[in-house]
């Protein structure tokens, strides 16, 4: 790798931790006004038509083998319409940096699900990423039972989202699809698309659209900025980074999210959620950053 696919690379990483922490509030001005499924449902058509489309005009197979079907069905049961809905009612119900800290905890539930699942190895890191995880996780869940009248049905519905998320990811690499990943991920969005605008309709009946420009504005961004241009940034950064250059990056999304969430939205910003991150950030390098360093000595 050369010194300007470097630069590049790490350009795009620190643009990707922006756009997408970014979204954490900006999905949160959304929901405030519209409800779950109905912004879902907007999110997952208009993502998966994009999605597909680029995946095209950049040259890559879009096409679906008969054998690729039913993978790709059941990965968007978990990746797609879990994770969505899931989603999208916690951080309807609890503050967006919160909400950003416990979704990002995902590789943390996908590193215990690969041994059980895969035949992957239970291996000491592992172990530590899913204790430091989950002490960030009681961190939240002790404030949410020690408030007067506070639910902690927000938390659990986005460590649900996280869980889901982390179930569609070991399923996807337990299918090893030849299948490129724009491509993957549009189909998986499709795939979704009829199910959660069928949910959107009789729940929630007819969408309305009478939004304030704020809310207008944020929708434009969770759809055409975090679901269309950061996916396309983040395969870009793959075939550029290191795996553990790009795990490093990710890091910064929880962190990108809390602080836009408390300085945009006026959201409370304590030594819990500090704590908090600083858990579920170290369960995160021990996770993916460690096992990448250890391979890239190997090498």
């Amino acid at each position: 790798m050369s010194a300007q696919q470097l630069r590049r690379g790490v350009v795009l990483l620190a643009l990707l931790s922006l756009f997408w922490g970014l979204n954490w509030p900006a999905m949160k001005l959304v929901l405030a006004e519209m409800p779950v499924w109905t912004f879902r449902a907007l999110c997952l058509v208009i993502g998966g038509a994009g999605l597909l489309a680029t995946a095209a005009l950049l040259g890559q197979r879009v096409r679906l083998l008969p054998g690729e079907i039913r993978p790709v069905f059941v990965c968007c049961l978990f990746n797609m319409i879990g994770w969505h809905l899931l989603s999208g009612y916690g951080i309807s119900l609890i503050e967006a940096g919160r909400a950003a800290i416990i979704g990002y905890t995902m590789p943390l539930w996908a590193a215990v699900l690969g041994p059980l699942m895969l035949s992957e190895r239970l291996t000491a890191d592992r172990l530590v990423g899913l204790a430091l995880g989950t002490a960030g996780l009681l961190v939240l869940l002790t404030e949410d039972l020690g408030a007067l009248g506070r639910s902690p049905l927000g938390t659990l519905a986005m460590l649900g989202a996280a869980f889901t998320w982390a179930l569609g990811l070991v399923l996807t690499k337990g299918y090893r699809l030849s299948l490129p990943v724009l491509s993957f991920a549009g189909w998986q969005l499709a795939f979704a698309s009829p199910f959660v605008v069928a949910g959107a309709l009789a729940i929630e009946g007819w969408p309305s659209f009478a939004l304030s420009t704020d809310a207008w504005l944020a929708l434009i961004y969770a759809i055409v900025v975090a679901m269309l241009f950061c996916h396309w940034l983040w395969f870009s950064i793959v075939a550029l980074l290191p795996a553990v250059l790009a795990s490093i990056g990710t890091l910064g999304i929880p962190v990108v999210g809390l602080l836009s969430s408390a300085l945009l939205l006026g959201e409370p910003l304590g030594w819990r959620q500090f704590l908090a991150l600083a858990l579920v950030a170290a369960g995160l390098a021990v996770v993916l950053v460690l096992p990448a360093l250890r391979r890239q000595a190997a090498a």
